[in-house]
């Protein structure tokens, strides 16, 4: 009987932190839209700014003045070392899928977002020479021809838009190989990755969001006719965005990484269809077809991926000096539970 309690307690938890995960993931990226499109703040590198200052804030209050998560020390060298690096990918790689957003709708920005883990997985190819099983290349096949299809049939594309949005995917496969590399021997978490980087990626961010766009947010400020509600909405964005990435540390020890995985597709389509039910960007038959292919893909690598780490390495394997030691060198460094963070 306690048993059956127990379990029916952990699915009804790990639902509940998927629900969360969703609404505030969905929520965000359709505030980002709002202000860009309804609000008419057309400032990327302001908001993302905005949403960092937030980040590092709430970070520092969790930890610093809540306690509910323990800090990661980290050497004060190994902070300009390992982690200004870092958040300096991590800076671009938000600021590029702002710069997208404000261009391309959410259906496409996200669908093109589903492309990491090919990007990922040729970079590590070209630039690593790592090698991987037949099965992860032919699980890329599906979101490769899913996201041409997309691409192809947008009603709305922008090549700008598109552009920022493939950079933001090469900038996040680049995060997560440097994480692998840069970030060897400390453990983080979301929110103490966000403690660390965030007041760098501010830091970064801030004087080309003055030089850049500085004049055109004080002239909006002087022609919108309610600056100061929509001011209200820009920095609600901020501390959503944090709470997303509280909700990613929450759903991260709720979870399986295979639920994670499911559920992490099955949110772009919820964030699409929101969106669409929110914008009504027009959405043909075959783009609608792409976008679907694409998360069936990105579902089947992410089982490919379990599937493979799971096997045992094969005993008595002739070795050679590029001969991978085990299954996991077979397996591309996609973080899929940290990929979120905002």
């Amino acid at each position: 009987m306690e048993e059956g309690l127990v379990c029916q307690w952990s699915v009804f938890r790990s639902l509940l932190a998927i629900l969360q995960w969703w609404a505030f993931n969905v929520t965000v990226i359709i505030i980002n839209k709002w202000i860009f499109q309804k609000l008419d703040f057309k400032f990327p590198l302001s908001v993302s700014c905005i949403h960092f200052i937030c980040s590092a804030i709430g970070a520092y209050v969790v930890i610093k003045v809540l306690k509910l998560k323990p800090l990661i020390s980290v050497d004060p060298e190994d902070c300009w070392r390992r982690i200004f690096p870092m958040s300096f990918v991590f800076c671009i790689n938000i600021v590029l899928g702002n710069v997208s957003l404000r261009y391309i709708p959410v259906s496409f920005m996200q669908t093109i977002k589903s492309f990491t883990p090919a990007t990922t997985v040729v970079l590590q190819w070209l630039v690593w020479r790592k090698y991987f099983d037949w099965r992860i290349w032919a699980s890329l096949i599906p979101i490769v021809g899913g996201i041409l299809l997309t691409s192809v049939t947008e009603l709305s594309f922008n090549v700008f838009g598109f552009c920022a949005a493939l950079f933001g995917c090469l900038a996040t496969s680049t995060k997560t190989i440097l994480a692998e590399s840069l970030l060897h021997g400390y453990k983080f978490d979301s929110i103490n990755t966000v403690y660390y980087m965030a007041p760098f990626a501010t830091m970064i961010l801030a004087i080309p969001a003055m030089l850049l766009e500085g004049n055109g947010v004080l002239e909006w400020l002087n022609t919108h006719p309610y600056p100061w509600s929509a001011l209200i909405i820009i920095f609600s964005s901020g501390v959503l965005a944090f709470c997303l990435n509280f909700s990613i540390f929450y759903v991260i020890h709720s979870t399986t990484a295979v639920t994670f995985n499911v559920a992490g597709n099955l949110k772009v389509a919820v964030a699409v269809l929101v969106s669409w039910l929110i914008f009504r960007n027009p959405i043909s038959y075959l783009n609608a077809v792409g976008c679907a292919v694409t998360l069936v893909g990105c579902t089947f690598y992410g089982y490919v991926r379990h599937m493979l780490s799971q096997q045992p390495p094969v005993p008595g394997t002739p070795r050679t000096p590029r001969t991978p030691r085990s299954k996991m060198e077979l397996l591309p460094l996609v973080n899929d539970k940290l990929d979120d963070k905002v």
